[in-house]
């Protein structure tokens, strides 16, 4: 699908997959500590870290070589995915909290503790559903998934045959 949310949901949509990225970012790094933590079965453990390292997010280190044993670590492409896990993880927060009230809490480094907002890097209003507009971008095109966004593309493209007329 020509999308750039369903390209990043085929790398990490997996239900396993943000747990496995949320503990690589709290320090757990080692496979036998991510599957107690998980309790995920190792065959399914082993099939999402290696596709999370096929995929660039998580980086494959040998620790020992004799047995070889190795570390997982999170790439700079799955550092860059943590801001997205910490504002799910305060959606969660904020529509599904677990009894007893949230499990972790987030502090900056400068010390406070903080819920995630998206901002604007512009004029740092809040980004939400009533203050945002999807436009089409250069890499839209007609496809599955991309039926509003092309829609854009087929109307430019019968207005410039209009214009050529």
């Amino acid at each position: 699908m020509h999308c750039s949310i369903a390209q990043a949901v085929g790398v990490v949509g997996e239900p396993w997959t943000p747990l496995i990225l949320r503990d690589l970012f709290l320090g757990l790094c080692r496979f036998d500590d991510l599957a107690q933590d998980l309790g995920i079965s190792r065959n399914l453990l082993t099939r999402r870290l290696e596709h999370l390292v096929k995929a660039g997010v998580v980086e494959k280190r040998r620790y020992r070589e004799r047995p070889p044993r190795h570390e997982y670590v999170l790439s700079p492409a799955g550092r860059d995915i943590v801001p997205a896990l910490m504002t799910l993880m305060a959606w969660g927060d904020r529509w599904a909290t677990p009894p007893g009230g949230p499990p972790a809490l987030l502090v900056h480094d400068c010390g406070e503790q903080f819920t995630p907002v998206v901002t604007c890097p512009h004029c740092g209003g809040e980004v939400t559903a009533d203050t945002v507009t999807a436009v089409r971008g250069p890499g839209a095109a007609q496809g599955p998934g991309t039926m509003l966004l092309s829609a854009g593309v087929a109307a430019e493209a019968s207005e410039a045959s209009e214009a050529i007329s």
